[in-house]
C-alpha cells in the first residue's frame, strides 16, 4: 500500500464516504467550510499524522531533500494568491510516482516522483498543484460538505484504520464498508477540485519562473504511461484521477504562455543524482556513475560526479571516494550539498580533522545552510568535542527554535557532557516538535527525576511539562 499506509487511505476513505458538492471555478471560501473543522482543529490533526510519518520507515530523514523541497515549495507559495499558510514539505522513500497534501499543511513527496520528473518545472508543477489543494481549503470544504450526524462514522473509519498499521487488510475492509455512496459522484466531485488545483497551480507555476508547459508536459506523459499500466496505474493517477478536459486545459494554457527556457538549479539535478546513486546495490550504483561520466550520459557534469561520490562512499572505496571530492572542490563557489560531501567523505575514511575544517569553510561560506550546520554538530561529537558542540548547537537553536533536528542534536551533546535534565529536556522538545506530545512528556519527566540541573533548569522544566500536559488533554479531548 503507498506510503503513508494509514493516512493517505484514511482520507481517500473519508471522501468516499460524503456527499458531494459542486465546486466553483473560484470559490468564496467564506467561513463555512471552518463551521466543522476549524484551522486549530486542522493543525492539531496535522501534528498528529506527522507524528506517525516521522515514524515510519519510509519516511526519508535526509536534511538536505528535505531542505531543498521546502526551498522549491515556499517559493512556490509565496507567489500564491494565498500565501498566509505555514507549510511542512517532506520526502517518502518510495519508487511510485506520487505527492499528497495532508491536513495542517503538510505536502508528502515520494522519491519516485523526483525521478520521473524530466526537469525542475515539472517538480515544481506537482508542488504547487498540493499547495492549491491546502491553500483552497479542499479538506475543510470537503468536510463542511457533511452533516455532522456523519461524524460517528467518519471516526468509527479512522480507529479501523489506525488498526491497519498491524493488519493492512483491515484498511481495505474498512474502505469497503464505508462506501454507501456513490463513487462515481465523488469522482466528479474531486475532478472539480483537481481542476481548482490545476489552475491555481499553474498561475504559482508561472509567477514562481517556471517553465509553463511543466504541467501538461508531466501530466500528459502520466496519462500516456496510463494506458499501458491498466488497474496497476500510477499512485498519483489513483489518487489525482486525470481527464481529458484536465489535459486540454494545461496544454491550451501552455500554449499561451510565452516561450521561456528554464534552466534546472544545480540543487535539482544533485539531488537526483544523489538518490540515483543509492539505488541497487553500492557495487552497481559505482559502474552506473562511472559509465555515464565517461560516455558524457548527463546534463551536469558535477551531478554526475557527486553520484560517483555518493555510490562510492555507499561501497566503502574512500581513497576514490576522495580523489572526485577534490575535482568537486575545484569548482568554485563550492555548493554547500557539496561540501556537505566533502566533509562526509573525509568523516568515512576516518579523517576527522579534515572533515571539521571542511565543514567550517562550508558553514562559514553558507550560514543559512542548515544540513552543514546538523553535519558539523555530529562530527564535533563524534571528536568528542562536546563543548564548542554545545556552543554551535545554542547559536543555531537561538535562530531555528523549532527545528526539531536541532533538538535532537542538543540532546546528544547534553548527554555527552552528563547533563541529563537538560538532555532529556532536549529529547522531549525534539518530540514535542514532531507532533507526541506523550513522548515529550516522559521524556521531560525523567529529566525532572534525574536531579542534576539548577533551580532555574528544573523550573522551565516543570513549566513546559505543564503546558505538554494540557496540550495533550486538550487533543485527548478532540
Amino acid at each position: 500500500m503507498p506510503f503513508p499506509a494509514l493516512i493517505l487511505p484514511c482520507w481517500l476513505a473519508l471522501a468516499l464516504a460524503v456527499q458531494p458538492a459542486l465546486a466553483a471555478d473560484l470559490p468564496d471560501l467564506g467561513e463555512v467550510s471552518r463551521q466543522y473543522f476549524s484551522d486549530q482543529e486542522e493543525q492539531a490533526l496535522g501534528r498528529a499524522i506527522m507524528r506517525d510519518v516521522y515514524t515510519d520507515p519510509r519516511y526519508l530523514d535526509d536534511p538536505e531533500i528535505e531542505s531543498y523541497l521546502n526551498q522549491l515549495g515556499y517559493k512556490l507559495v509565496s507567489v500564491s494568491t494565498r500565501n498566509q499558510r505555514e507549510f511542512n514539505f517532506f520526502v517518502v522513500s518510495d519508487p511510485s510516482i506520487n505527492a499528497f497534501a495532508m491536513p495542517g499543511g503538510n505536502i508528502g513527496v515520494h522519491t519516485g516522483l523526483l525521478l520521473a520528473a524530466q526537469s525542475e518545472s515539472e517538480l515544481a508543477s506537482v508542488v504547487s498543484h498540493e499547495i492549491a489543494h491546502v491553500t483552497q481549503d479542499h479538506i475543510a470544504r470537503m468536510v463542511a460538505a457533511q452533516s455532522q450526524s456523519q461524524w460517528p462514522t467518519m471516526a468509527a473509519l479512522a480507529l479501523a484504520l489506525l488498526a491497519s498499521r498491524s493488519n493492512p487488510n483491515v484498511a481495505s475492509a474498512a474502505i469497503a464498508s464505508t462506501q454507501a455512496y456513490s463513487i462515481q459522484n465523488q469522482l466528479n466531485y474531486s475532478r472539480d477540485y483537481e481542476r481548482e488545483a490545476d489552475r491555481l497551480g499553474y498561475e504559482m507555476l508561472t509567477r514562481g519562473g517556471y517553465d509553463p508547459r511543466g504541467m501538461s508536459g508531466f501530466f500528459t506523459r502520466l496519462e500516456r504511461a496510463n494506458r499501458f499500466y491498466d488497474s496497476s496505474a500510477p499512485a498519483y493517477l489513483r489518487t489525482h484521477p486525470l481527464t481529458s478536459d484536465r489535459i486540454a486545459d494545461m496544454q491550451a494554457r501552455a500554449e499561451a504562455a510565452s516561450y521561456q527556457q528554464v534552466q534546472d538549479s544545480l540543487d535539482f539535478q544533485l539531488l537526483r543524482a544523489r538518490l540515483r546513486a543509492q539505488e541497487d546495490s553500492p557495487q552497481d550504483a559505482v559502474l552506473a556513475s562511472r559509465n555515464a561520466l565517461k560516455e558524457k550520459r548527463y546534463s551536469s557534469e558535477t551531478a554526475s560526479r557527486y553520484g560517483l561520490v555518493t555510490a562510492l562512499l555507499r561501497a566503502r572505496q574512500f581513497r576514490e571516494a576522495e580523489a572526485e571530492v577534490q575535482k568537486l572542490l575545484a569548482d568554485k563557489p563550492v555548493h554547500p550539498m557539496i561540501q556537505q560531501l566533502a566533509a562526509r567523505a573525509a568523516l568515512a575514511a576516518g579523517n576527522q580533522a579534515l572533515a571539521l575544517q571542511r565543514y567550517q569553510a562550508g558553514s562559514t561560506a553558507h550560514p543559512g545552510y542548515r544540513p552543514l550546520q546538523f553535519g558539523q554538530i555530529e562530527a564535533l561529537l563524534a571528536a568528542s568535542r562536546s563543548k564548542d558542540a554545545l556552543a554551535l548547537v545554542d547559536r543555531q537553536l537561538a535562530l531555528y527554535p523549532l527545528d526539531r533536528r536541532l533538538w535532537r542534536l542538543a540532546a546528544q551533546t547534553h548527554a555527552q557532557q552528563g547533563h541529563r535534565l537538560l538532555s532529556h529536556r532536549a529529547q522531549a522538545e525534539a518530540a514535542a516538535l514532531s507532533g507526541n506530545l506523550v513522548a515529550a512528556i516522559e521524556q521531560v519527566s525523567l529529566g525532572i527525576k534525574a536531579g542534576d540541573g539548577s533551580f532555574h533548569e528544573l523550573s522551565a522544566a516543570e513549566a513546559r511539562r505543564r503546558e505538554w500536559q494540557e496540550a495533550e488533554k486538550s487533543q485527548r479531548k478532540k
